[in-house]
């Protein structure tokens, strides 16, 4: 069975979704394609940054988005002896309608932009429906073949289409794009803990010692831990078993040792191989990667879902017109990597000197935090703060909702969307 329709996403994710939804108000008819049945699937980066909270609130969703359970992170605070703690980033210092990041559930940020998506007459998402392969003609790509959930077949012909399928990509692999690798000193293991009143939960705590260091990330009704080790450790951790694992965390953080028999298994503890990579370019005739599929980030900074999200506004704004058209160029692709390229390379290299110069040396035992004259400068002058915070929270080309996706918003006047 063949379909067509202007623009084929591959993937239901932050940047499919924003993308999906920014080019259907375009007027474009566009099919977002996820291969699985819901959004209910246990993500980590559950972050929506300054910068994406402006943009929902372009977009007329700051009201229901202000429904979802979500917890406000306004600082990170790094403990630095007895009682005392530094704040390395405050966002509420940023000049910005919303200086916080909301620590939202992302399956429920999906259905929102889904239902949004919905109310658009050209916006199309079909659930269970697996990307096998593309359409060539020639050296174009001209829409891909599927495989849903029943063992259906079927393909979708398109102008263009749009791989945001993550940083294991099957549509830049079918495209013959392979990102270049740059090398990480770290993985990281992610663990859920019980969450009680005590917990600071407008903060976001590393915690270091010799040889380990973690994140405390405070949420709804949780709290969610990410355990930093060195690359390529994961066998050994897991051959160690629970307890060792719970007695190294409990040494890391005594203040969660009452809580730490929550973890069962290691199957309670989620591995991630953490990459940095990046494609040299992000497109073939007729399909563009964006997000994770043209660059996957580190964890460190947290920044991997408000790059992709800026990625498909500058997409959706950049192409809406020439899909419109019904003739996208190569050339106008590469439009979308040359305005996006700038912060990609520079918050991709701002993470790798965090690695070398504040998460290996603690991970590999060499120092218990971070740099003394980067501690001292912070006392000294809290209101630097501001200069990381400004770096995650809103990023160094954040972009905004073209004027065809704008909608009005209901907003308090006091920047907090209704909480």
């Amino acid at each position: 069975m063949s379909e067509h329709s202007t623009c084929v996403v591959v993937g239901g994710g932050p940047a499919g979704m924003v993308a999906g939804l920014l080019l259907a108000r375009a007027g474009v008819e566009v099919t977002v394609l996820e291969k699985h049945a819901d959004f209910l699937r246990d993500f980590r980066g559950d972050t929506v940054h300054p910068s994406t909270l402006q943009l929902l609130d372009e977009l007329g969703l700051a009201d229901e988005f202000s429904k979802l359970p979500y917890s406000k992170l306004e600082q990170v605070v790094f403990p630095v002896g007895g009682d005392r703690n530094v704040t390395v980033a405050d966002f509420r210092r940023l000049r910005v309608r919303y200086p916080y990041i909301a620590m939202v559930p992302q399956w429920d940020l999906l259905n929102l932009l889904a239902e949004a998506g919905r109310e658009e007459a050209s916006f199309t998402l079909r659930m269970q429906t697996e990307v096998t392969d593309l359409i060539r003609e020639g050296d174009h790509v001209r829409g891909v073949r599927y495989r849903t959930e029943d063992g259906g077949t079927g393909e979708i012909r398109a102008e263009l289409t749009i791989a945001c399928d993550g940083r294991w990509s099957i549509a830049r692999r079918l495209a013959g794009l392979r990102p270049k690798e740059f090398p990480v000193p770290i993985d990281v293991w992610w663990f859920r803990l019980p969450r009680t009143p005590d917990d600071r939960p407008t903060s976001l705590t590393p915690r270091a010692a010799k040889g380990r260091f973690a994140l405390v990330i405070p949420r709804d009704t949780f709290l969610q831990l990410a355990y930093v080790g060195r690359k390529g450790a994961d066998p050994e951790i897991r051959a160690r078993g629970i307890e060792r694992f719970r007695q190294d965390v409990a040494e890391l953080m005594p203040d969660l040792r009452d809580r730490i028999d929550a973890l069962a298994t290691m199957d309670d503890v989620k591995h991630l191989d953490v990459r940095v990579n990046r494609l040299d370019h992000w497109h073939v005739d007729g399909l563009l990667c964006i997000g994770d599929a043209a660059h996957a980030m580190s964890p460190v900074g947290g920044v991997g879902i408000n790059l992709a999200v800026q990625d498909a506004v500058a997409a959706a704004t950049l192409l809406a017109a020439p899909l419109r058209r019904g003739a996208v160029r190569p050339e106008e692709l590469a439009a979308v990597r040359r305005r996006r390229i700038l912060p990609t390379v520079l918050v991709q290299a701002l993470q790798r000197v965090m690695h070398r110069g504040l998460v290996a040396p603690i991970v590999e035992g060499r120092r218990m935090g971070p740099p003394g004259p980067v501690l001292a400068l912070l006392r000294r002058l809290p209101q630097v703060s501001i200069v990381p915070a400004f770096l995650i929270g809103v990023g160094l080309r954040p972009e905004h909702a073209p004027p065809f996706a704008r909608r009005p918003s209901m907003r308090v006047e006091n920047g907090d969307p209704g909480r």
